[in-house]
C-alpha cells in the first residue's frame, strides 16, 4: 500500500495573537521552528504592552500529551529559576531580560522527544496577560535504504500474489514513506494483484524504520522488468527523495514454442559423423521435461541427442516434445536431418585390363553420392585427367601402370572415394637402357649385374655367358613394368654375361663386357652394375688411363732395349741369382699400339718366353 506523503512544512512565519481585554499585552511568535536532530534550537517569543515592557513576568511551558502544560522557565524583576527534572533542565536556557520585548528560548542536542509546542506566557504590571505558541520539529535525516529481491523463482501459474521483495529504510524521522516502483510506473495497491505490506518499527529514541513486502502476480513479461523503491523523507523546510538499486526477478513461465537444431557438426553432415541434435523451449519452467524422437520411434529423454558414425539411414524427422509435469500441457517442434553420403567408386573394366601395343583404351570410374561430385585420375601422384572417363590412345609400354580414380564432394572436407584399374600392354620383352655395359674389376672381385624389363606378359629372363654356362639368378621380382633380375658374379677372367629375357611375343637381350683386372695389393671387392642405376664410370676412366700410361712405358723400355741402350742386351740375364721368388712378380701389359707382348722382370729387363 502507498504511503501517504506529508506535506511539505512551510516556513513563513505565521503568528498567533493574545491579547488581554484589561492589560493590553501582546506576545507574537513563529508557527513552527524547525531543526535537524542534535542541532540547537532557538524559540523567539516577541511581546507588547500598553504597560511599557518592563516588570513583565515571564514564563515558558510545553505541552505534553495530551494536552497538560509543563512548566520550564519562570522570570519577573527578581529572579530567574529553570524548573528542575524536566528532559530541558539540562539542555536549556532563555536569553532577555524583557525589557526590549524580546526573549529567547535555547533547546541543545534537540532530539524527536523534543518535538512538543511550546508556550511563551507574559504577565503585564496591571495583570494583563498574553500568550505565544510555537511547535517544535525535528528531522532525522534516514540511513540509505535497502532492497532485498526473492531467491527464487516464481511461477506465472500461481494464483495469489507471490513474494516479489522487501525494501527498508531506518532511523529517520518523522517516519519517511516507501513507494514500489516497476520499471518507471509507481505500483499501486490492488488486492487481488499488487499488495504492500508496511511496518514500522518506532526505537526508544522515537526514530522511525519502515519495511514494506511487495508481492504480485507475476506475467512473462516480468522477466525483464526492473523493480526499485523510493523513499521519502522530510527535512527543514521540505522533502527529499532517494532510492533503491534496482533488482530483476527470476519468472517461470511455461513454452509456447519449441525449438529443434542440429548443435553439431556445423555445416552439412555425412556419414560416418556424430551429429548431436538439441531442442529448447521459449519458456523456462522448471516442470518442463524434453523428450526428442527420431524417426523409427526411439526416444531420449532431454533436449540433447547424440549420434555416432550416422549412415544415410539416420536421416529424417526428429521430434522433440516438451511437457509440463504441473499442467501436464505438451508442445512440441522438430528439425529435419538429411545425412549426405559418396559410394565407393566402381571402376570398369574391373581392376585389371590387358590391352596390346597401339590399341586404345577408355575407363569410367562412377561413385553414387547426394552432392554434386568431382573425380580426376591419377597416376604415380601426379593428376592427368579429370571426369569419368579416362581415354588411353595409341598403347605402349609408357601408358602401362596403376590409375587411381579418386571421386571427391567439394562441398564437404574429407568426403572421398577411390578405385584402381592397373593397365598391362602386351608386347614383346624390351630391356631398359642401361648406364654402362663395360665393366672392368679385380680380380676376385664380385660384380653384381642388374636387368630391367618391359613386357607382358612377364618376360622370362635366362642369365648366359659367353662360353655357354647359365648363371644362377640371385634374385628376380615383378614390377609394375615386367621383371627386374638380378645376378652375381664372381671375376676370375674375362668375361660376357648376357641377360636373355623372352615371352611369346618375342626376345631382347644385352651384354655386358666384363674385363679381369689384376692388382699385386687391392683386395677384392665388388661392382654392382644395374640397367637401372649409373656405372663406375670415373673409377673406369682412371683405370683406362693408367693402363695406357703403363703401356707408353713399355713400348719406351723396349724401343731403348732394341737400340742396345739397356745393358746387357747380348745375354740372357741370370734369373737364378739370389732372388727370393717374390721378387719374381710378373706383370702383363696390353696397349693399343703394340702387339708384341713384353715382360719385364723387377729389374726392368725385356725376357723372352723362353726365358721365363
Amino acid at each position: 500500500m502507498t504511503e501517504n506523503v506529508e506535506q511539505t512544512y512551510l516556513t513563513t512565519t505565521i503568528f498567533s495573537f493574545s491579547i488581554s481585554v484589561w492589560a493590553n499585552v501582546e506576545v507574537n511568535m513563529e508557527d513552527r521552528v524547525e531543526v535537524f536532530r542534535g542541532e540547537t534550537a532557538h524559540i523567539t517569543c516577541l511581546f507588547t504592552s500598553s504597560d511599557g515592557v518592563g516588570g513583565m513576568v515571564i514564563q515558558w511551558f510545553y505541552v505534553k500529551p495530551p494536552g497538560e502544560k509543563q512548566k520550564i522557565y519562570y522570570q519577573d524583576t527578581t529572579m530567574k529559576v529553570v524548573d528542575q527534572g524536566t528532559q530541558f533542565t539540562k539542555r536549556m536556557s532563555v536569553n532577555g531580560t524583557g525589557a526590549t520585548g524580546e526573549i529567547v528560548l535555547t533547546i541543545s542536542d534537540v532530539q524527536p522527544v523534543d518535538e512538543l509546542e511550546f508556550i511563551c506566557l507574559i504577565k503585564g504590571l496591571t495583570d494583563g496577560t498574553g500568550e505565544g505558541r510555537t511547535k517544535l520539529k525535528v528531522f532525522e535525516t534516514p540511513e540509505h535504504p535497502t532492497i532485498e529481491g526473492v531467491q527464487t523463482g516464481i511461477s506465472v501459474n500461481e494464483d495469489s500474489p507471490s513474494k516479489i521483495g522487501i525494501c527498508e529504510v531506518k532511523n529517520g524521522f518523522p517516519r519517511p514513506n516507501i513507494t514500489w516502483y516497476r520499471n518507471n510506473t509507481p505500483l499501486r495497491a490492488d488486492q487481488d494483484v499488487v499488495k504492500v505490506v508496511p511496518s514500522i518499527t518506532t526505537e526508544s529514541t522515537k526514530l522511525v524504520s519502515v519495511r514494506s513486502e511487495l508481492s504480485m502476480k507475476v506475467t512473462k513479461e516480468d522477466k525483464d522488468n526492473l523493480f526499485y523503491c523510493e523513499i521519502t523523507y522530510f527535512v527543514p523546510g521540505g522533502t527529499k527523495m532517494t532510492e533503491t538499486n534496482r533488482i530483476n526477478i527470476t519468472v517461470y513461465y511455461p513454452s509456447t514454442a519449441v525449438s529443434v537444431w542440429v548443435e553439431s557438426p556445423k555445416g552439412k553432415i555425412k556419414e560416418g559423423d556424430s551429429i548431436e541434435i538439441r531442442c529448447e523451449g521459449n519458456g523456462n519452467m522448471p516442470s518442463s521435461i524434453f523428450k526428442i524422437s527420431e524417426k523409427d520411434g526411439d526416444s531420449v529423454e532431454g533436449n540433447t541427442l547424440v549420434r555416432h558414425n550416422v549412415t544415410r539411414l539416420q536421416s529424417g524427422v526428429y521430434e522433440c516434445t516438451s511437457t509440463d509435469t504441473d499442467t501436464f500441457d505438451e508442445i512440441s517442434g522438430n528439425t529435419t536431418v538429411f545425412v549426405n553420403y559418396l559410394d565407393p567408386a566402381v571402376v570398369m573394366p574391373k581392376d585389371t585390363v590387358v590391352v596390346a601395343q597401339g590399341e586404345d583404351l577408355t575407363a569410367t570410374c562412377n561413385a553414387l553420392s547426394s552432392l554434386q561430385t568431382r573425380t580426376a585420375w591419377i597416376k604415380n601422384g601426379v593428376e592427368i585427367s579429370v571426369g569419368h572417363s579416362l581415354i588411353l590412345k595409341d598403347n605402349t609400354f609408357e601408358t602401362a601402370g596403376t590409375y587411381m580414380c579418386v571421386v571427391t564432394v567439394p562441398e564437404i572436407e574429407g568426403m572421398e572415394t577411390n578405385g584402381t584399374l592397373t593397365v598391362y600392354v602386351q608386347g614383346p620383352p624390351d630391356i631398359l637402357e642401361l648406364d654402362n655395359t663395360e665393366i672392368d674389376a679385380s680380380y676376385d672381385e664380385t660384380v653384381i649385374l642388374s636387368c630391367n624389363v618391359r613386357g607382358f606378359p612377364a618376360p622370362s629372363i635366362v642369365w648366359t655367358t659367353s662360353d655357354g654356362k647359365n648363371l644362377e639368378t640371385t634374385s628376380q621380382m615383378k614390377t609394375e613394368e615386367g621383371v627386374r633380375s638380378v645376378v652375381s658374379v664372381t671375376v676370375t677372367t674375362d668375361i660376357i654375361a648376357f641377360c636373355n629375357a623372352s615371352n611369346e611375343f618375342g626376345t631382347d637381350a644385352v651384354a655386358f663386357n666384363i674385363t679381369a683386372i689384376i692388382h699385386t695389393t687391392t683386395p677384392a671387392t665388388t661392382t654392382t652394375i644395374s640397367s637401372a642405376t649409373g656405372g663406375r664410370g670415373f673409377i673406369i676412366a682412371v683405370i683406362i688411363i693408367c693402363m695406357l700410361l703403363l703401356a707408353i712405358l713399355g713400348s719406351v723400355l723396349y724401343f731403348l732395349y732394341k737400340k742396345g741402350k739397356i745393358c746387357g742386351r747380348s745375354g740372357k740375364q741370370d734369373l737364378t741369382k739370389e732372388k727370393s721368388s717374390k721378387d719374381n712378380i710378373v706383370v702383363e701389359m696390353k696397349s693399343d699400339n703394340t702387339e708384341e707382348a713384353v715382360l719385364l722382370g723387377v729389374n726392368g729387363e725385356k725376357q723372352l718366353p723362353n726365358d721365363q
